[in-house]
């Protein structure tokens, strides 16, 4: 048997295993018990002719001998194996087990508590430490997940033992200290395990783990080795101390979320926490030491063996570290014996392996990531090494460009489907990342063993291991947060087999040097046009740009213009990642002055990101430190950059920059904290005006109808050209209080899609009454407003797309260089709602119940014509709000007429008498543009 057919065949069982894996979780028990059989039955047959061959070559090889016709050496001409018998036989290696846990974990003697969502005692083991999760709970506390193996649970009088895995989400910092192999005790509500066929349940922690007994001894001292690399950071820089233990254990809790954010757009993804390399780095460097010490190769392989199972247990058993393991593992049990594997046949057989133990990893991303990856570096880096060599390219240069591309090209299928974006750079920055890799690992791992003997030497190493380690933070740093890139691409399937196809055709076009050369051009041209040539030519913000709010989502983020690379920072969001990514567009380098008008998440959840990498002056916050969980939050972050969070007091006054570009920023309310109304926080939130370029801003946070009635006492103090609307348009509002404010234009930054019905559409109808053109952050991403010729001008970019300013939705002019977001008047149509589809019921929505009858009703134009028809369901709670928009009429392109000018504002009297307050919105205009792209000059807005 030649050793190519043992490669492709053992190759082959392996994508065979993986594929019935994936099919058999996905599918269920009854899946998974019908391709056993299939392939038992394939076996059964097709090893039968096999079987009947093997006999009679024996019976003819004894007569032979018999008549003195001896062979040398072992029988010659023995057939082959089947194929098919021997895939069969992969597929059943792994469906075998798989079908009995999927069976199991189907029918589990808690079905009827999982289904009810009861709350119960539950007694289970943990198999992993606390995973912490992207985001923060309702409450602002940090969760995490934690698997384990349920032992019994107990609901009143009656205890129920019962065996399977499940998965407990809980707060982090409760369950931190929580090790793998500890029995434990948790008061939890059961449910259906989300997208994990082989847990029986999913647990939401509602108390803190009541700890029995103590974990095995490997695992305290695991414990102890990862706790002591900790300590051993501690003298670090922010990012280092995040990133390092990441990068030797696997332990991720105290990563910088923008920081991860640049590692994932870089494509350096692998470094953020522990992988295959690391491994094979530390198993590889300890058994070249013993080489060298001219040790026999079985005292070779029982070291490498102890320092494996050593990695493993102290950097947890993660996909890519498990497939790294049991490749190490078969390689030093040839080693042993002294016969070396091949390459590929051992991690096929890795494959098989891990998936007979754990079918879940067929669904797990790392692992196809890790898989692919090292396929890519056995069968396509040589080639492309000597390719590279025989041009004369450096030995260590070729071997870094042949790896990082090649394990780019075999990865990025995945990668896109899974995230919609293709990385640019990803072969540079590994490139530029490589060689400072293992110098990291080995350091960082001396300093977690050591660290446990003598901290102050861990100390010194975790130092040393620092310099390589702020090499990665300033590559991924730098990378990633160039301009373009990433490029936006097809997720799904859709789009992994669309960028297979693409890389398909450049590989067989590169066999020609002619295409060669023009694809080199091509792509040269098209990395300077995407990433310099576009941050300059398409840049954002607009140039004299006064105020821009961030689209981060559902929430509140947005920056006034203090000049010098400076802005005043007004809330952070909800996220660190979106708000990072709108001040670094913005050119933000230091924030004299941040504050948080209140404590909610969605204000103060992206304060690590808001200040990553800036300097901060002061920072305020409302006088009210409630919730708890997010001030608290607040304060941490900015203590780490040396910075005090204050309380802000009505009246307070803040002057920044000088003239021509002033900018000052009052304190209007409120006087004191509220207590007792529907949302204290809310209406205890800083309401702030602006001033800058003659021009007035008023932010009204989330001010509901208490703290407004209480603001409309000083009416003058309301009067403003441009209005960030409350509460992100919620109908806690007071039409009053929109009315005093006299606005020009009114911005509401809120997130698409969003489950609590924002905006309203009983504000959005007030707004339109009061003929106020209405900017949304969900339509038009990026608001900016600049103030061009005496008027005001709203600029929007896309920010899903990631193209600076790209046109809107809303309006359909043609726009050269920037995307005019035009004053457009609104019609609202609302008919009947539920909360359906994340839609909030008729109170919250603030819509008046009798109007949702049921009946066919219409709107009708100009002229008596009729527009969208709209058919209200009889059930109301099956029809989700649905609030449609349409211009009722188009202007022409270009400049217009020589007389159109903006409609002056008709005063109240005239505005509101005779019920003409309720009678359609004002025209849509859409002005003219100039040469260069700006608005014009001489156009008001």
């Amino acid at each position: 048997m030649t050793g190519g057919s043992t490669d492709t065949r053992l190759a082959a069982g392996g994508v065979v295993a993986w594929t019935v894996a994936a099919v058999a979780v996905n599918g269920g028990p009854r899946v998974a018990v019908v391709l056993l059989t299939g392939a038992l039955i394939v076996v059964a047959v097709t090893s039968w002719p096999a079987r009947s061959d093997r006999r009679s070559h024996r019976r003819s090889h004894r007569r032979s001998h018999r008549h003195g016709k001896r062979r040398r050496g072992r029988l010659s001409g023995r057939p082959v194996p089947g194929v098919l018998p021997f895939l069969a036989g992969c597929a059943v290696i792994v469906l075998a087990p798989l079908s009995v846990r999927l069976i199991t974990a189907a029918t589990p003697p808690i079905a009827g508590l999982v289904t009810g969502r009861a709350t119960v005692v539950a007694e289970l083991t943990a198999t992993s430490d606390p995973h912490p999760l992207g985001s923060l709970g309702a409450s602002g506390v940090a969760r995490a997940a934690i698997e384990g193996r349920l032992s019994s649970v107990a609901t009143g009088s009656s205890h129920i033992p019962v065996t399977g895995r499940v998965v407990v989400l809980a707060p982090l910092q409760q369950w931190r200290s929580v090790l793998p192999g500890q029995r434990l005790r948790v008061v939890a509500r059961l449910s259906p395990p989300l997208h994990d066929r082989l847990a029986v349940a999913a647990l939401a922690a509602r108390s803190a783990p009541e700890l029995l007994g103590r974990p095995p001894w490997w695992q305290r001292g695991a414990g102890a080795v990862r706790a002591g690399l900790r300590r051993a950071c501690s003298g670090l820089p922010a990012l280092v101390r995040g990133l390092l233990p990441g990068l030797v254990d696997g332990d991720t809790t105290d990563l910088d979320p923008v920081l991860a954010d640049r590692f994932r757009t870089a494509g350096l993804t692998h470094l953020v926490a522990v992988s295959g390399t690391n491994c094979s780095i530390v198993v590889g460097a300890v058994t070249l030491v013993l080489r060298r010490l001219r040790s026999s190769p079985r005292s070779i392989a029982a070291g490498g063996a102890l320092v494996l199972i050593g990695f493993v247990v102290i950097a947890r058993p993660s996909p890519s570290v498990l497939r790294a393991a049991v490749m190490a593992a078969i390689a030093l049990a040839g080693l042993a014996s002294g016969r070396p594997r091949a390459a590929l046949p051992t991690l096929a057989a890795a494959v098989i392996v891990l998936l007979g133990w754990e079918p879940q990893l067929a669904w797990d991303a790392g692992f196809a990531l890790s898989v692919g990856a090292t396929a890519s570096l056995m069968l396509v880096a040589p080639g492309w090494v000597g390719r590279l060599r025989r041009r004369r390219v450096p030995a260590g240069v070729a071997e870094a460009i042949a790896v990082a591309a090649a394990a780019h090209i075999a990865t990025a299928p995945l990668i896109v489907a899974l995230s919609g974006r293709f990385s640019l750079v990803a072969v540079l920055a590994n490139v530029l990342a490589e060689p400072v890799v293992a110098a990291a690992t080995m350091l960082g791992f001396l300093a977690a063993l050591t660290s446990v003997v003598c901290l102050p030497v861990a100390a010194l190493l975790a130092q040393l291991a620092g310099w390589p380690c702020r090499w990665l933070v300033t590559v991924a740093d730098w990378s990633g947060s160039l301009p373009g890139a990433s490029l936006p691409w097809p997720s799904g399937l859709f789009g992994a087999l669309l960028l297979l196809m693409l890389t398909g055709c450049v590989i067989l076009l590169c066999r020609s040097a002619t295409a060669r050369a023009a694809m080199a051009v091509g792509a040269a041209v098209g990395l300077l046009i995407q990433i310099p040539v576009r941050s300059v030519v398409v840049a954002w913000p607009p140039p004299g740009w006064l105020m821009v709010v961030c689209d981060v989502g559902q929430g509140d983020a947005l920056a006034l213009n203090a000049g010098d690379h400076g802005a005043v920072v007004i809330d952070a969001g909800p996220d660190p990642v979106a708000a990072d990514r709108c001040l670094t567009e913005l050119g933000v380098q230091r924030i004299p002055l941040l504050l948080l008008t209140h404590a909610h998440l969605d204000h103060v959840g992206g304060i690590a990101g808001t200040v990553h990498g800036r300097s901060v002056g002061q920072a305020f916050t409302s006088m009210l430190t409630e919730p708890e969980a997010g001030h608290r939050l607040a304060r941490t972050v900015l203590a780490e950059h040396g910075v005090s969070l204050q309380a802000a007091t009505a009246g307070q006054s803040f002057e920044l920059g000088s003239e021509p570009n002033r900018l000052s920023v009052t304190v209007l309310g409120p006087a004191h904290a509220f207590s007792g109304t529907r949302s204290d926080p809310n209406n205890s939130s800083l309401v702030v005006t602006a001033t800058t370029h003659g021009r007035r801003i008023l932010l009204a946070a989330d001010a509901e109808v208490e703290a407004q009635d209480e603001l409309l006492a000083r009416p003058e103090l309301l009067r403003a050209d441009i209005l960030k609307v409350p509460h992100h348009g919620s109908a806690y509002s007071d039409p009053t209080f929109l009315r005093a404010v006299g606005e020009q234009r009114a911005l509401i930054s809120v997130g698409r899609h969003n489950d609590y019905g924002h905006p309203a559409p009983s504000l959005l109808e007030e707004l339109a009454r009061e003929r106020v053109p209405v900017y949304r952050t969900d339509e038009s991403g990026d608001l900016a407003v600049v103030a061009r010729g005496g008027a005001l001008w709203v600029l929007g970019r896309d920010t899903r797309s990631g193209n600076a300013a790209g046109p809107t939705p809303r309006c359909r002019c043609r726009m050269a260089r920037w995307a005019h977001v035009q004053p457009v008047q609104y019609r609202a149509a609302a008919h009947a709602g539920g909360r359906g589809r994340g839609i909030p019921d008729q109170s919250r929505a603030g819509l008046d119940p009798s109007t949702r009858d049921g009946r066919r009703s219409e709107h009708r134009g100009p002229r008596g014509r009729r527009r969208w028809p709209r058919v209200g369901g009889t059930d109301p709670a099956a029809q989700p709000v649905v609030v449609r928009w349409r211009p009722a009429h188009r202007l022409p392109l270009g400049p217009g007429p020589p007389g159109l000018r903006r409609r002056e504002r008709a005063p109240d009297a005239a505005r509101h008498r005779s019920g003409n307050s309720h009678r359609g919105p004002a025209p849509r205009r859409c002005e003219g543009q100039s040469s260069s792209g700006l608005p014009p000059q001489s156009t008001p807005g």
